[in-house]
C-alpha cells in the first residue's frame, strides 16, 4: 500500500514538472501552426486528400500544399511543394489523378497529377486564370470558374489617360466587403474534357453581370453536377446595383446542357438565401440551404429538399430548431450527413428519408466543419479551443479517432488552459451558456484580472472555434481568466434566442454581457478591480456600447472594426439587407427606427475609462471612419485612448506581420490598465 501511494505521489509530481516545463501559446508560435483544410476522400474511400497552409513570418507570406493520407501508410504524404499556393484539390471520379490549381506560372491555372505526387501536368493556360473546377461523374466534361469582365474601366473609357486613377460610381456594390467592383464578374464554363485534354469552354452565363459562385464567401460548394452529367445546379444572386444591396435572394439556379437553357429552381417560393445544391446519387433529388425571411442573412438554415419526379419542395428540417449546412448523400440515396449546430457546438447529424427523422451521430466539446463519407464511416475535420483543426474518422456511432496530427510537435510543447462550459442565469430568468477559459497552470488561491469577450455577428455562436486572433488560449496565457458568453442573438439555442438581438442591439444581450462578467468577478480567483472588455465588429460595436454604460465595472476597454455611429454607418456601409433587418432601416425614415436610440456616440459624454480602438483602411462592412470618430471623441474628451490603423487590412487582419503586432499591442494595452 505504502509503495503504490508513493509511486502516485512520484507520478503527481513528475506530471507537475512536466507541465512545468511546458511554454504557453504566443502570438509567433499561432504563426507557426498548420491550418488544414478542404478534406476530399477518394472515389474508392481509401485515401483523404487535403491542404495544409503554413506561414513564414520573416517572408509575411503563406504557402498551401497539398497531402494525401492512405489508410495504408503510417504518415500523410506531400504532394506539392510548389512555389505559390495549391488549392481546390479534388480528386478525378476514377481516383487516378488529382485535379488541382496552381499559381506556379503567374496565373492561377489547373493542373493534374498521379494520386503519389508524380507527373503534374498543367492542363489549362487561360487567360486571367481560373478560380475554381470540378469534373462531371464521367469525366466527359469539366466545368469551371473564372471572372469575366463586361464593364469598361475609367480607363477603358479615357483610353488617353493611361495613369489615371479613379472609381466611377452610378450605382450601388461598387466596394463589398474589401474589394472595389473590378468590372469583372465571376462565370461558369464548360469543356468537353479527355484525360486531361481540355476543349473549347462555353460561357453558361453569357453577358450576364452576376457572379457564381456568390461573392465574397462563396465557393465550389455552391455548384453541383447531376450524376448523369447533363445538369448543372448552381447559386446566384441575379440582382444587381441597389437591388442587390437591399437583398438576400439568391437563387438555385438549374442549367442544361442540352438544351442550354437555364431554369430557377427557387422563383417566387423562397425569398432569402438559397444555397449549396446538392444531387442525391441517382440524381431524382436535390437539396440546399434555405432561409425563409428575405434580407435576414442570420435566419435558420432549413434543409429544402426538390424532387424533380414530382415537383415537389419540402422542408427537411421542420421542427429542427437549427441551421443545417454541408450536405453529403450516402451511397443508397436514403440518408442525408449534415453539419448542424447545438449549444455552442457543432456536431454530425443525418436526415433518414425512410423515417423522416433526423439522428444526431456526434456530441462532444469540438467544432465539426467539413465532412466525407468514406464507406461506412465519415472523414471530417474538427477543431477546439484548444486544438487547429484536423482530420478525424468518425464512426456512424458517434465515435471519432484523429486521423492528422500536423501541429503535434508544436502543441506538446505547449500548455493549454482548462475550458469549463458555465450555464449563468440571466436577468430575466434563461439559461446562458458560458465558456470560462483559464490560465495555463491556475491557481485557484490567486487573482487574475478578468477579460470578457464579446462576439461579433452578431448573429455567430461563441463555439469550440480556434481563431488566429481572437484566441481565446492566448488570452489565458497572458494570466487573464476569459469570460466568453453566448448572449442573446446567437444561434445554436434556438432560432427566439438568435433572432431577439435585432432592433435591440443595447438591449438584453448587452445585460446578458453584464451578468456574465458580474457572475464570474464573485468567483475568489477573480480579481474584480481589474476586468477589461473586448471585441470585434458587432464585438467591437458592444464595447462602444458598454463604454457609456457600464456604470464603472471595466478598467478598460479594445474595440476592433466596431460601429461607433449608427447614422454614419448606415450612410457608409454596403450590404444594405443588414441594417435595414437589423437596425430596422435608415436614420431618415419617418418615425426615425427605435433602434438609433443604440447608437454607441449618443452616450460618447460618458465615457471615462481607457480604450483602444482597432480598424483595417480595406473595411468596407464597418468602414475604418467609425474607429476614428471614436478614437477623435475619446482623445477630445481626455479618456486615454490609442488607435491602431492598418491600411491594407480589411475586417480581419491577415497578413502575418501585422496580426502579430495586432497581438503585442493588444496584449500590451491590456497590462498596462489591468497589471
Amino acid at each position: 500500500m505504502r509503495l503504490r501511494i508513493f509511486t502516485l505521489i512520484t507520478l503527481m509530481s513528475f506530471v507537475s514538472v512536466l507541465q512545468a516545463q511546458k511554454s504557453v501559446l504566443t502570438a509567433e508560435k499561432l504563426w507557426k501552426l498548420g491550418r488544414v483544410s478542404d478534406v476530399k476522400v477518394s472515389p474508392d474511400g481509401s485515401k483523404v486528400l487535403y491542404g495544409v497552409t503554413r506561414y513564414d513570418l520573416k517572408k509575411n507570406s503563406g504557402d498551401r500544399d497539398l497531402y494525401v493520407l492512405d489508410e495504408a501508410a503510417e504518415s500523410p504524404r506531400q504532394l506539392t511543394d510548389f512555389k505559390g499556393s495549391e488549392y481546390n484539390g479534388i480528386w478525378r471520379p476514377d481516383g487516378k489523378k488529382i485535379g488541382f490549381i496552381a499559381t506556379k506560372d503567374g496565373t492561377s491555372q489547373i493542373w493534374e497529377m498521379n494520386p503519389d505526387g508524380t507527373e503534374k501536368e498543367k492542363i489549362t493556360d487561360l487567360e486571367g486564370g481560373v478560380t475554381g473546377f470540378l469534373y462531371a461523374p464521367a469525366m466527359e466534361r469539366i466545368l469551371f470558374t473564372k471572372n469575366v469582365k463586361l464593364d469598361k474601366s475609367p480607363r477603358d473609357i479615357h483610353p488617353d489617360l493611361p495613369k489615371s486613377d479613379v472609381h466611377i460610381a452610378d450605382d450601388l456594390m461598387y466596394r463589398h466587403w474589401d474589394e472595389w467592383h473590378d468590372y469583372k464578374y465571376s462565370h461558369i464554363f464548360v469543356a468537353p474534357y479527355n484525360d486531361g485534354e481540355i476543349g473549347e469552354s462555353t460561357d453558361i452565363m453569357k453577358g450576364e453581370r452576376y457572379d457564381a459562385p456568390t461573392q465574397p464567401w462563396g465557393g465550389m460548394k455552391e455548384i453541383d453536377w447531376s450524376p448523369g452529367g447533363e445538369q448543372i445546379a448552381y447559386t446566384c444572386k441575379k440582382l444587381t446595383g441597389k437591388e442587390y444591396s437591399l437583398s438576400t435572394n439568391s437563387e438555385i439556379y438549374l442549367y442544361d446542357l442540352n438544351s442550354k437553357k437555364t431554369s430557377n429552381l427557387t422563383k417566387n417560393r423562397f425569398k432569402g438565401y438559397d444555397k449549396e445544391p446538392t444531387f442525391s446519387p441517382d440524381g431524382s433529388k436535390l437539396v440546399w440551404w434555405s432561409m425563409e425571411t428575405p434580407g435576414f442573412e442570420s435566419d435558420k438554415q432549413r434543409i429544402m429538399l426538390y424532387d424533380f419526379n414530382t415537383d415537389e419542395y419540402r422542408d427537411l428540417s421542420e421542427g429542427f430548431d437549427q441551421s443545417s449546412s454541408h450536405f453529403h448523400w450516402n451511397k443508397e440515396g436514403d440518408k442525408l450527413y449534415f453539419v448542424s449546430g447545438t449549444e455552442a457546438t457543432y456536431q454530425i447529424y443525418h436526415y433518414d428519408l425512410n423515417e423522416e427523422e433526423i439522428h444526431q451521430i456526434t456530441e462532444g466539446k469540438h467544432n465539426y466543419q467539413e465532412i466525407q463519407l468514406a464507406g461506412d464511416y465519415l472523414v471530417a475535420s474538427r477543431m477546439t479551443m484548444a486544438m487547429p483543426t484536423e482530420i478525424y474518422k468518425v464512426n456512424m456511432n458517434g465515435k471519432a479517432s484523429q486521423l492528422t496530427f500536423t501541429n503535434k510537435k508544436l502543441l506538446d510543447e505547449i500548455q493549454m488552459g482548462r475550458v469549463k462550459g458555465r450555464w449563468i442565469e440571466t436577468t430575466d430568468g434563461k439559461q446562458m451558456l458560458t465558456w470560462i477559459i483559464y490560465p495555463p497552470n491556475f491557481d485557484p488561491n490567486k487573482k487574475y484580472p478578468a477579460l470578457l469577450y464579446a462576439q461579433g455577428g452578431p448573429q455567430s455562436a461563441v463555439s469550440q472555434f480556434f481563431s488566429y486572433r481572437w484566441n481565446f488560449q492566448m488570452m489565458a496565457a497572458h494570466d487573464y481568466i476569459v469570460v466568453a458568453p453566448n448572449r442573446r442573438g446567437l444561434p445554436t439555442f434556438g432560432q427566439d434566442w438568435n433572432d431577439q438581438i435585432s432592433g435591440d442591439y443595447g438591449g438584453k444581450n448587452i445585460k446578458d454581457y453584464y451578468t456574465a462578467i458580474d457572475t464570474m468577478a464573485k468567483e475568489e480567483y477573480v480579481d474584480e478591480e481589474n476586468l477589461g472588455a473586448v471585441g470585434a465588429s458587432y464585438g467591437g460595436y458592444s464595447v462602444f456600447y458598454m463604454a457609456g454604460d457600464h456604470n464603472g465595472r471595466f478598467d478598460t476597454f479594445i474595440s476592433h472594426c466596431g460601429m461607433y455611429s449608427f447614422e454614419s454607418w448606415y450612410g457608409s456601409t454596403e450590404e444594405y439587407w443588414f441594417p435595414n433587418h437589423d437596425i430596422e432601416g435608415p436614420f431618415w425614415q419617418d418615425p426615425k427606427p427605435e433602434s438609433y436610440k443604440f447608437s454607441p456616440h449618443k452616450s460618447v459624454q460618458k465615457w471615462d475609462t481607457p480604450i483602444m480602438m482597432i480598424t483595417g483602411g480595406k473595411d468596407f462592412r464597418i468602414p475604418y471612419t467609425q474607429s476614428l470618430e471614436a478614437f477623435n471623441a475619446a482623445q477630445l474628451l481626455g479618456v486615454p485612448s490609442r488607435l491602431l490603423y492598418f491600411p491594407e487590412e480589411s475586417h480581419f487582419v491577415l497578413q502575418p506581420q501585422n496580426a502579430v503586432l495586432w497581438q503585442r499591442e493588444f496584449f500590451k494595452w491590456l497590462d498596462k490598465w489591468l497589471k
